[in-house]
């Protein structure tokens, strides 16, 4: 089983502060060569391995890094299209409503209009009617003048009036 390099520093560093110090030298120590040259090879060995280790780490906190930017990019882009999508369709909800709100405008005058048209139609009708109706009820009282006017010319003195139980030419003669 290998050890870390943190671990082999640590052993290399401990036998270095526990070595003993050289007579009459406190800042020299006697230290077993081989072994601390065995341990020196240790973390030369581990070495690369820790630094490939150590640049993997880094790639992949670079390439998790990068993923969650474009995540993140990728977000925000569709929450853009989203806030854009319901701006769009609010302008078109409100450019229905505008539209809408003119045709029932339009519609309501046009009905109006209609309306006012046909009460005019069917006034003038009426009058025309009635005009009509007079015209042929003063034609029919003159025809019946003169009828009378005829009957009594030829016959001398007039009969005697006898009224039925309505004379309706009784009444309008009363009337005038």
């Amino acid at each position: 089983m290998t050890a870390s390099i943190e671990q082999l520093l640590e052993q290399l560093y401990g036998e270095i502060e526990e070595a003993k110090p050289m007579p009459l030298s406190s800042d020299k120590c006697v230290i077993d060569r081989d072994r601390i040259l065995d341990m020196i090879d240790d973390v030369k060995a581990e070495m690369p391995a820790e630094i490939k280790r150590a640049e993997d780490l880094v790639a992949n906190r670079e390439d998790y890094i990068a993923s969650a930017h474009r995540e993140a990019e990728a977000m925000r882009k569709e929450a853009e299209d989203y806030a854009r999508r319901l701006v769009n369709e609010d302008a078109i909800v409100r450019e229905a409503r505008q539209i809408a709100d003119e045709m029932l405008a339009d519609t309501e005058e046009k009905c109006r209009l209609l309306k006012n048209a046909a009460s005019e139609y069917c006034e003038d009708a009426l009058r025309r009617m009635e005009d009509a109706v007079a015209d042929a009820y003063d034609e029919v009282k003159e025809s019946r003048a003169r009828f009378r006017s005829a009957l009594g010319a030829m016959m001398d003195p007039p009969p005697p009036r006898r009224r039925s139980m309505y004379d309706a030419a009784a009444d309008e003669e009363d009337e005038y």
